[in-house]
Order: structure tokens, then C-alpha cells, then sequence
């Protein structure tokens, strides 16, 4: 006597469908990207990189942001109405003093310079 599983047509689930929940799973699993990372918006050119993300119900007292070498912190204080926590590593070197940040209606936004080498060259004179 043989058995045989009996699959029903309704139940298929398309292969596309299954990747995108698993994406999703582990996207959220491993705090890649919460949904409020997702909503980043990031453009770069030349000479900086600009971060534009929502932040509403927070003011800019309630905001700290610090640059490290080519890492962005932005972190909500204690006590605020709601924490956030972002972390971006540029990939390059960012020039604070051309830097700017700039919270208008709950949406933040940062233009990050990129901080151009400096030439270490001296001239020696011949004697």
C-alpha cells in the first residue's frame, strides 16, 4: 500500500512572496532595517552627502547629533517623546565646520561635507 500527500492548488504561495518574507524576517531579525531606517533618503555628489529623515514630535533640544571620522550619530535624549537611534558609517571623511543640520517640520536634514585631503608635502630647501 503507498501513500501519497495530497497537495491542494489554493495553498501555493509563489517563490516571490516567500523571498520578500524572508527578507523581511531577517531584515528585522538582525536590525538591519528598521522601518524607520527605510524611510532615510540619502544623495551624494562631489563635495558632500545629504541625510534626509523624519523626526516627528521631536524638537531640536531633544536631538544629539555627533560626527566621528565618517560616522553619523544621531540619538534621541532622555526624557524625549520618542527615542531614536541612527548610526551611519559615509565611507568618508566629513569636514564639520561645512557640515549643516537643519530640522524643519519634523524632518531633519544633514549635509554632511566631505573633508578633502590635506597635501602632508614640505619642500626642503638644497644646501
Amino acid at each position: 500500500m503507498f501513500f501519497a500527500p495530497v497537495m491542494s492548488r489554493n495553498t501555493f504561495v509563489s517563490p516571490r512572496a516567500a523571498d520578500l518574507a524572508l527578507q523581511r524576517f531577517l531584515q528585522d531579525a538582525l536590525g538591519a532595517a528598521s522601518p524607520a531606517q527605510r524611510q532615510v533618503q540619502v544623495s551624494r555628489d562631489d563635495q558632500s552627502t545629504t541625510l534626509t529623515l523624519d523626526v516627528p514630535g521631536l524638537a531640536r533640544e531633544q536631538l544629539q547629533l555627533s560626527l566621528d571620522g565618517t560616522v553619523v550619530k544621531l540619538e534621541s535624549v532622555e526624557g524625549a517623546a520618542r527615542q531614536v537611534r541612527y548610526r551611519w558609517d559615509l565611507g568618508h571623511e566629513i569636514d564639520a565646520a561645512n557640515s549643516k543640520a537643519k530640522l524643519e517640520h519634523g524632518v531633519l536634514t544633514l549635509s554632511l561635507a566631505k573633508l578633502e585631503p590635506q597635501s602632508k608635502a614640505v619642500t626642503l630647501s638644497i644646501e
